[in-house]
């Protein structure tokens, strides 16, 4: 059975959810293979993790000498490796920095890239992915027909399952070349902790729009009774009600969580294109035409600060 190399998305060795969604859905194709690029001493750390959920070997690649640089090196090792272990497809976390990895790969392999797949299958001994394109419009079947499926996957597009994988460390050192080092990092800030979970990972959202005038109370407390990330349209970030980070949407972070609740949010095509491959999908707002609930699984016509209260006590009462 051929190897499929699983790109470990981690901060600092500690791995992050989307890695064993990607493991899971790596067994389906072959033998999944984790590529851990980070400190050497987190390797075994890693290795314990990710075999939990079927690696049955893993990668080190120690970044020393890649640490304090951009994408370009962390390129050149994934090609590297994959022209050692000629696996059977490459997935990659459909993040920023992901995707940009993934462009550089293809080029450097020659072959076949695609990006933002919500769900991957083996079909006749090859992955075949599913994507919704066109600010979602479009549900669409593809397969890289060039090379090496090199393919990125959106979190939440797979429910990680555990399975036992030997695990078995294997360093592996890249030759990076000093064109590859020509964008460095000089300095970087550590996010302000908010206590929630990463909007990009997030099994819940709960976001906000105009409808909010400028008061994320309401959101906010309903998120952190769900476990819940906070994000926010287009429109509420414009009024500088929230950060940019925080905005989903075809300008601001593609989301595809469990549950994704769209509170004083009207729907425009803008918004709809970053969350509308929500699993499950709950609008609340006072206008009962509002393109909004076309897509709905859910809808309630009201007032977010009337609904949104009252939702959070009913749902603190069944906690408690």
């Amino acid at each position: 059975m051929s190897e499929v190399l699983v790109l470990v998305d981690h901060l600092d060795g500690a791995v992050r959810k989307p890695t064993y969604e990607l493991l899971t859905i790596a067994k389906r194709l072959g033998e999944p293979s984790a590529v851990f690029i980070g400190p050497a001493d987190k390797a075994t750390e890693v290795a314990d993790k990710v075999k939990a959920y079927g690696a049955e070997k893993v990668y080190a690649v120690d970044d020393a000498q890649i640490k304090g640089y951009l994408v370009a090196p962390a390129a050149e090792a994934l090609q590297q490796l994959a022209e050692k272990a000629s696996p059977a497809a490459i997935l990659i976390p459909s993040s920023v920095g992901g995707k940009e990895i993934a462009a550089r790969l293809s080029i450097k392999l020659e072959s076949g890239l695609i990006t933002d797949a919500v769900d991957v299958q083996a079909e006749g001994g090859a992955p075949v992915t599913t994507q919704s394109v066109f600010a979602g419009n479009y549900t669409v079947t593809a397969k890289v027909t060039q090379g090496t499926p090199i393919i990125t996957v959106k979190p939440n597009s797979a429910a990680p399952e555990e399975s036992a994988g030997a695990g078995s460390v294997e360093e592996f050192t890249p030759e990076i070349s000093e064109a590859a080092k020509t964008a460095q990092i000089v300095a970087s800030q550590p996010r302000k902790a908010s206590g929630r979970p990463d909007l990009n990972e997030a099994a819940i959202v709960v976001s906000g729009g105009r409808g909010t005038g400028g008061d994320f109370e309401p959101i906010e407390g309903l998120a952190d009774a769900l476990g819940a990330a906070v994000g926010a349209s287009r429109a509420a970030v414009d009024s500088g009600w929230i950060a940019h980070t925080f905005q989903v949407g075809q300008t601001g972070k593609t989301v595809s969580p469990q549950l994704y609740i769209a509170a004083g949010i009207s729907g425009a095509i803008q918004h709809r294109a970053g969350m509308q491959t929500s699993k499950t999908i709950v609008a609340v707002n006072k206008d009962e035409e509002a393109p909004i609930f076309e897509l709905v699984d859910f809808g309630v016509v009201g007032d977010l600060k009337t609904v949104l209260p009252a939702a959070t006590e009913k749902v603190n009462e069944r906690k408690g």
